[in-house]
């Protein structure tokens, strides 16, 4: 079996164990709600026998939710966006260590106690350039330009249902949905025959999918003042190889030390054909400082 089915089995049966429980009842109107984190790493090191490199690394974060609800209707929106430097002692340029921008919205019209008829809507990007990092034959740093803002972009579009138990715990499955991937023809232009740039072959600028997708989201408090958010994409191309199913999937541990600072430790794993065809993974570490939105 394909260990991609296996996560999906595990978390799909995780989801739905917690959903025997009673829904609470939906308050109308608009529910808003968010918060921003920065995190700070620094290290500093002064005749340290056993070595080590001065280093320093920021990274800011955003996460917000609109929700909305009346009379069946349900409107459920997070806008996610973070961006992070790193600074290593001896480098020539400064890497980035987080860089993310992220549209999810639902639309759901209800029609049973916890399902509606749903239309989905998403994006994903960058907000800055991305670099391969390596050396020439002096042993000096370079770096060649890889991506940049809408490049890629992705954008999904799909009709469905939606399961949803409350804000912090829902799933939508789309069994209809279309997935366009958008790049610079900069990258593709001089693109050898037979190569791609994240699936969009040469001298193109975007690669239509059509397919069917699930994405969930579930938060809770693990214990007292430890909060894990859990979000799954899921995504499988009808007119490629179907079985090949991309995923990204992001869990976030929130430690709440007092009202201003917390310690955040976010863990994303990502597994797209058309990118590299390997399993991507991406983890972040810090003391941070929270403001409420």
């Amino acid at each position: 079996m394909n260990p991609k089915l296996y996560l999906l089995s595990f978390l799909l049966i995780s989801f739905f164990n917690n959903a025997q429980e009673e829904p609470p009842s939906q308050q109308e109107g608009w529910n808003r709600s968010g918060k921003g984190n920065l995190l700070v790493n620094q290290a500093a090191f002064s005749n340290w026998a056993s070595g080590g490199v001065n280093s320093v690394s920021l990274s800011l974060k955003v996460d917000y939710d609109l929700n909305y609800y009346e009379s069946g209707w349900s409107w459920d929106t997070k806008l996610l966006g973070s961006y992070g430097l790193s600074y290593i002692e001896g480098d020539t340029f400064l890497k980035k260590t987080n860089d993310r921008v992220e549209v999810n919205s639902l639309l759901g019209k209800q029609f049973s106690e916890r399902w509606s008829y749903s239309t989905l809507f998403n994006f994903k990007s960058q907000f800055a350039r991305g670099y391969r990092f390596g050396e020439n034959e002096s042993g000096r740093e370079t770096r060649t330009l890889r991506t940049h803002f809408f490049s890629p972009a992705y954008i999904q579009f799909g009709v469905g249902l939606y399961w949803k138990k409350s804000n912090d715990f829902w799933i939508n499955i789309a069994p209809f949905s279309q997935r366009i991937t958008m790049v610079s023809r900069r990258f593709t232009r001089d693109l050898e025959p037979g190569k791609e740039y994240f699936g969009v072959e040469q001298g193109e600028n975007h690669l239509f999918e059509l397919g069917a997708s699930v994405n969930a989201f579930y938060k809770f408090e693990a214990m007292e003042n430890i909060t894990l958010e859990n979000r799954l994409g899921l995504y499988s191309d009808y007119l490629g190889l179907a079985q090949n199913i991309d995923f990204d999937y992001t869990i976030s541990a929130h430690m709440q030390i007092n009202k201003y600072v917390s310690t955040n430790l976010e863990i994303q794993l990502v597994y797209d054909d058309n990118a590299i065809g390997r399993l991507q993974v991406r983890e972040v570490f810090g003391i941070g400082v929270n403001l409420d939105l």
